[in-house]
């Protein structure tokens, strides 16, 4: 798949933008804070509604602006599906083939994309809440079942933790509604964590191969689940029920005196390990990279494998971030079947026949110009 063209209006630093894309890679060249990551987070907001880079949706309105408007066309296969999506201080109105949504999760998966920035160097050494980020966001792409699991499990998550909140400051002494919203956490959480066992392995598959490559057959990846509760991908649905009924009612205590729930998806973490060592421990930097890199790549041909379609591959200043080796290693596996958006301050240094081929725009204080 690929985006055909892309228009903005009150985005960021951009009062208005029309543009149009080749299939292949297109590379935003300029200084600093002209502008350049607006564009490839745009991208991302409109596949994903949502940014890579800011929780707060008021942050992509220009300043003093009621609303922010993303539109584009994304080319598949067998169809060309135009979307836009509406950000206002209300909150967000996503439209597919001109149809209003009438949830989120009904409109991500329409366009896919994996993004590539200096941030997602820190999926392996930064803290567990990136790499579940990570999770929820590659599944939710594919899956709009677990999209929608996960935003009621942390609706009813919030429920919880405000009802233990009460029992804490005894504003109630009344456990029945504690086991309603228990209940209803452990019937979501089942699914959610049944659905990323699935998922680490079909992404351990296609990584462990990859850095494989990369390190030139000296290194073994294993990326391990695991979760705050002690169920395993060999147990059935029932039994991880039990499980998890079993971990509430142990620590009930301790939820009640702490006002919060101790276990459950959103305490999970993920594991890599190289030739049997924690990379975030143990490895190197050089092996930290090569493994949030392997995984970028995975998650490409995950989504390929899934959807018979290539995502969008989006790299906000990566490149300056990895070595010759590793450069070439990204954009060889790219080159030719994955259409990509580059933003960097030069190319220079950069001698590869895909970014010698691409479609070059400059950026400067938020206007863009093709590079003939």
């Amino acid at each position: 798949m690929h985006i055909t063209d892309l228009s903005l209006e009150n985005y960021r630093n951009y009062v208005s933008l029309d543009i149009e894309f080749e299939n292949k890679v297109n590379v935003f060249l300029g200084e600093n804070a002209q502008g350049k990551t607006n564009i490839i987070e745009s991208i991302f907001v409109l596949a994903m509604a949502k940014s890579h880079r800011t929780s707060n949706d008021k942050d992509l309105i220009r300043w003093e602006a009621e609303y922010a408007k993303i539109k584009g066309r994304v080319q598949k296969a067998r169809s060309s599906i135009p979307l836009e999506l509406i950000i206002s201080k209300k909150g967000k109105k996503a439209k597919c083939n001109h149809l209003e949504q009438q949830r989120l999760s009904q409109y991500v998966g329409n366009m896919n994309v994996v993004m590539f920035a200096p941030e997602d160097l820190h999926l392996v050494k930064g803290n567990p809440q990136v790499r579940r980020r990570f999770i929820d966001m590659e599944i939710g792409q594919v899956s709009p079942v677990y999209l929608h699991d996960i935003s009621q499990y942390h609706k009813v998550l919030q429920q919880r933790n405000h009802y233990l909140k009460q029992l804490q400051i005894k504003k109630t002494n009344d456990f029945t509604m504690l086991d309603v919203l228990t209940d209803q956490l452990i019937q979501l959480a089942v699914k959610i964590v049944r659905k990323r066992f699935d998922f680490i392995h079909l992404l351990q598959d296609w990584a462990r191969t990859i850095h494989s490559g990369i390190s030139r057959g000296g290194e073994n990846l294993d990326i391990l689940y695991e979760p705050s509760v002690d169920v395993s991908d060999g147990h059935d649905s029932s039994k991880m029920v039990n499980i998890f009924e079993e971990k509430y009612h142990s620590q009930r205590k301790k939820e009640v005196e702490r006002g919060v729930t101790m276990s459950g998806p959103h305490r999970d973490d993920l594991v890599f390990q190289v030739n049997d060592k924690n990379v975030q421990t143990f490895g190197s930097q050089g092996q930290q990279r090569t493994t949030a890199l392997s995984v970028k790549l995975a998650e490409i041909e995950l989504i390929h494998s899934e959807i018979k379609e290539y995502p969008i591959l989006l790299l906000d200043d990566v490149l300056s971030e990895l070595d010759d080796y590793r450069q070439s290693h990204l954009l060889n596996t790219i080159q030719g079947k994955v259409q990509t958006f580059v933003t960097t301050t030069s190319t220079e240094g950069i001698n590869h026949q895909t970014l010698q081929e691409a479609a070059t725009f400059a950026v400067k204080e938020g206007t863009i110009s093709q590079v003939k």
